[in-house]
């Protein structure tokens, strides 16, 4: 399929990845973002097996994700007093290479905005496939066909609603929340010593605080129900959070004065998406990571995303028909997207009782969370990575 058109909707991580390896397949290639620009900042992301190295290796980056990327962060559990009850280590949480999400969108858009047409400020509003390919509708620029359209648009895709159909029916709220405040400062060049920090955690029953460390400057997560607010309107999260923190001790009246300093601050909840029945494309229109098959805080995300960017444009360039493709690409990802299905974060790091936060922390000593540290480690590997390049050089030398 060589000289197609392509959509992708999303600028964050798991849209460049795939531009990039779609436009080096020979695809003509237009990113929308609804955001006016890249969006800079942002939690640290993290990658953690040999499957993804392997992939950003092919692509290129890895050298400066490498020297981008964030120092090693300790979790430690404390009581209000500020006694030490459990450690997460940080090469749990931070994976092989950790990098914020703004630098590594920055890293692959550098790669492909030459490339590639990009644009900003604009979004999807209506997808009618037909015989000459895709009839895509803009918010507010004209409608344009194309051949191929991707959805890289997040859990809360807008092309997996215009596909397949409402949010409810294939996102599931997994009973909490969770906020990031104040992108993190600290990181450390490459050429550098690699020193460790240490972020500091508090729980209450149903809810968590963490203050410092590479992943945010604040970290919250939280039981609740579905709650109504605008997930556009910083104050109103503000809000929300100052209300649900309100009466809590240890570090919380500093940290809820300072999140009015923070001008990024994003809540949203824990969700998982579940497209397993349907798969991960319809037609012309196929999605990739979380819109496909996110889990909020599980993990696995931007190694996910990237992995399936590159699955999905190999299989493309390798196939005639997108029909295939899209069909390898399912069952390849959806084999490996388990690795992400299972887990639920916000239980984790914010029982919603006293017991299940004591029963947390001894957990965190013992070593049944070693053992799943380790099965971590290999459910990250758990994919035949095909060597796309190699096989699509061969297929058209011949």
């Amino acid at each position: 399929m060589r000289n197609k058109t392509v959509l992708i909707s999303g600028a964050s991580v798991a849209g460049p990845a795939l531009a990039y390896w779609l436009h080096q397949y020979g695809f003509a290639v237009t990113v929308v973002e609804r955001a006016p620009a890249l969006r800079a900042g942002g939690q640290a992301v993290d990658f953690k097996s040999e499957a993804h190295r392997i992939v950003l290796e092919r692509m290129g980056i890895w050298d400066e994700i490498q020297h981008q990327r964030t120092g090693t962060t300790d979790m430690v559990f404390v009581d209000d007093a500020g006694q030490k009850l459990g450690v997460v280590s940080g090469e749990f949480t931070g994976g092989d290479v950790e990098i914020l999400r703004g630098d590594l969108a920055a890293i692959m858009y550098k790669q492909t905005v030459d490339e590639c047409e990009y644009i900003f400020g604009d979004s999807i509003s209506a997808l009618t496939e037909n015989s000459d390919g895709v009839l895509v509708e803009f918010e507010h620029g004209p409608a344009r066909t194309f051949d191929l359209v991707f959805g890289a648009d997040g859990i809360h895709s807008r092309v997996r609603k215009l596909t397949f159909g409402p949010e409810k029916d294939f996102v599931k709220h997994l009973g909490h929340y969770y906020c990031i405040a104040g992108a993190s400062p600290w990181s450390v060049d490459s050429d550098g010593p690699h020193e460790r920090a240490t972020a500091y955690a508090h729980n209450a029953p149903g809810r968590l605080a963490v203050s410092g460390g590479s992943k945010a400057q604040q970290l919250y997560i939280f039981a609740a129900k579905e709650l109504d607010y605008d997930r556009n309107n910083t104050d109103d999260q503000r809000r929300v959070i100052k209300q649900t923190y309100a009466d809590d001790g240890w570090e919380l009246p500093r940290m809820l004065t300072e999140i009015d300093e923070f001008e990024d601050v994003f809540l949203d909840s824990i969700s998982k998406v579940d497209m397993k029945k349907l798969g991960y494309s319809k037609g012309r229109i196929a999605l990739i990571g979380d819109s496909a098959y996110g889990n909020t805080m599980g993990g696995y995300g931007t190694g996910l995303a990237i992995v399936g960017a590159y699955v999905i444009a190999g299989e493309l360039a390798l196939n005639a028909d997108h029909t295939t493709a899209f069909a390898n690409y399912n069952e390849i990802m959806r084999r490996y997207a388990k690795i992400a299905g299972n887990s639920n974060a916000g239980a984790f790091l914010a029982p919603k009782t006293a017991r299940g936060v004591k029963m947390r922390n001894w957990f965190l000593n013992s070593w049944m969370f070693t053992l799943m540290m380790k099965y971590s480690d290999n459910a990250a590997n758990d994919i035949d990575l095909r060597d796309y390049p190699t096989l699509v050089a061969q297929s058209r030398a011949n």
